[in-house]
């Protein structure tokens, strides 16, 4: 809606531009002296000069810049961009609006992770339902974040060439189909089928919203918003289960239910608030108007002037993660380090049991209403965010606000956190000891997961800016793919090995990419200036 609205609104101001420069539709002739009449430069043909002036004249007007060849063959194009404070440029939109836009995508990414954890309560349920065991049984929620990882590689890069909202809206009703589909499945078969179709139509939000935040904000505010941003909408694994821990009652479906009806009140809003924000899409919406507006066929976007055909710019935007990946050491050790992170989250819906319930006899509901700690320790994040941007502005003021500065989220005890939580969590969890020692090494895990997120993710966007989708592509989908792998391993693993060897082995791994923060902060501008993608 706010998307055909905008439209409509872009056509309407360009064409009050145009009547009030009073430019006449020139046909295939050049918009020179004969075709242009303009208040501020005098109508003559006398000289070049004044016909260059003329010219120049009605392109600031217009926000277009007149691409002349070295030799004059006729072949004269019109690069179209936005003009010195134009409303449409999404860089000059209301704060309230670019929140209400951030705010949109929050919504957008909570909605598609809820249900990657909402049925971990109702598991046994679903499992009895369809005679599998355990194991198989959570390969539903291994699927649905295969689904997320392959779709990651797509979602986030089609955003960039048929615009934000157009993938927003159309994989997320797609999203809900398959949601509904994998609650009324008739079998087994049908409902992990179901669960992948679902996790892949729903990664668009977790590659896209980078670029949509990138849209809309300054380097300087983006580390106020994205921290806001990250923390709101990676609050779903957490609060999935903690949703779902009641709903055995009802019966397994409703987990779905549940992540339907959520996902149906986030597409109404998303519907009628969120306008489309990125930049070339906007540009090539201008050039069509002016095209239709004028009758000349000469207006173009320079972002896609060298790639002219829809099939050409998809091409090469779906290549865009892929050489990303193996040029980028930034976003591969990033990979890695989220990988090992999703696997210990998503591995504690099956982990879990294992820690509290076998260990301290409390209720299966119960169990997952603990994961409110995790949510606990998110929350007491969140006063880093002032924190960080109270030092940004100062930076900013003296000209010295890089990227390293965003790994500060990371390095208050966020990397450090991460495995020390893990160790405390695998080597307190005895009966014998007070269930609220694990429980407090559960929200220093939330702490260290969400400021984790928080530094990979807010670096990233600042680093790779417009292109962030792409660069946040290949990140979701590595640590989506094996942590999907091998989630449905955690059982046997818990089984085997127990809760504590069994945290023991990502407390480890956890601990070796503790300094990743402290080593890009002190060798981050080295990387970024060999990079040929990384701004700088």
């Amino acid at each position: 809606m706010q998307s055909l609205l905008q439209y409509r609104r872009m056509r309407a101001s360009l064409k009050d531009d145009l009547a009030h420069i009073r430019v006449q539709a020139p046909g295939t002739g050049s918009p020179n002296s004969s075709a242009l009449e303009t208040k501020e430069v005098p109508d003559s043909n006398d000289t070049q000069n004044n016909e260059v002036e003329k010219d120049e004249a009605w392109a600031r007007a217009l926000g277009v810049t007149i691409s002349r060849p070295a030799e004059d063959d006729g072949s004269v194009a019109y690069l179209v961009d936005c003009k010195d404070g134009d409303p449409q440029n999404p860089h000059n939109w209301a704060r309230s609006q670019k929140w209400a836009c951030t705010f949109a995508v929050c919504l957008l990414t909570l909605a598609i992770t809820i249900p990657s954890s909402i049925d971990a309560p109702v598991a046994e349920a679903f499992n009895e339902h369809y005679g599998v065991t355990p194991m198989v049984g959570s390969m539903t929620t291994g699927m649905y974040l295969l689904g997320a990882g392959a779709g990651a590689l797509f979602a986030g890069t089609v955003s960039e060439t048929f615009g934000r909202n157009v993938m927003y809206m159309t994989t997320f009703v797609v999203f809900m189909l398959f949601i509904l589909a994998k609650a009324l499945a008739p079998n087994f078969g049908g409902a992990i089928v179901f669960r992948f179709l679902t996790g892949f139509f729903g990664s668009t939000p977790m590659t896209a919203a980078g670029g949509t935040i990138a849209d809309m904000w300054s380097p300087l505010e983006m580390i106020f918003c994205v921290p806001v941003g990250v923390m709101t909408s990676y609050a779903g694994p957490i609060v999935g289960p903690i949703i779902g821990a009641y709903l055995p009652e009802l019966g397994f479906r409703w987990a779905d239910w549940v992540a339907l009806i959520i996902a149906g009140a986030v597409l109404v809003y998303v519907f009628l608030f969120q306008p489309e924000t990125y930049r070339p899409v906007l540009l090539e919406w201008k050039a069509s108007h002016l095209r239709r507006l004028t009758g000349d066929g000469r207006y173009r976007v320079d972002e896609h002037a060298a790639t002219h055909t829809l099939d050409r710019r998809l091409l090469v935007n779906i290549y865009w993660p892929f050489v990303m990946t193996y040029t980028e050491p930034i976003i591969l050790v990033f990979a890695f380090y989220l990988t090992v992170i999703y696997f210990v989250l998503f591995a504690f819906l099956n982990g879990y049991p294992f820690i509290f319930e076998q260990t301290y006899g409390i209720s299966h509901s119960m169990t997952f209403i603990l994961w409110v700690a995790l949510l606990v320790g998110e929350l007491a994040a969140l006063p880093l965010i002032p924190l960080i941007y109270g030092w940004a502005k100062k930076a900013a003021v003296k000209g010295t606000l890089t990227p390293e500065l965003c790994l500060w989220y990371g390095m208050l005890g966020g990397s450090i956190l991460l495995p020390v939580s893990l160790w405390w969590l695998a080597w307190t969890c005895y009966s014998d000891i007070s269930i609220w020692v694990p429980i407090v090494g559960s929200a220093f895990f939330g702490y260290g997961l969400v400021t984790i997120f928080t530094t990979t993710f807010l670096y990233t966007v600042f680093v790779y800016g417009v292109h962030s989708a792409s660069a946040l592509a290949f990140m979701t989908c590595i640590r989506y793919i094996i942590a999907g792998a091998l989630v449905p391993a955690s059982i046997p693993m818990y089984q085997n090995l127990g809760p504590h060897r069994a945290l023991t082995i990502p407390a480890a791994l956890a601990t070796v990419m503790a300094p990743v923060p402290f080593f890009l902060y002190k060798y981050g501008a080295k990387i970024r200036d060999a990079s040929k993608n990384a701004m700088r």
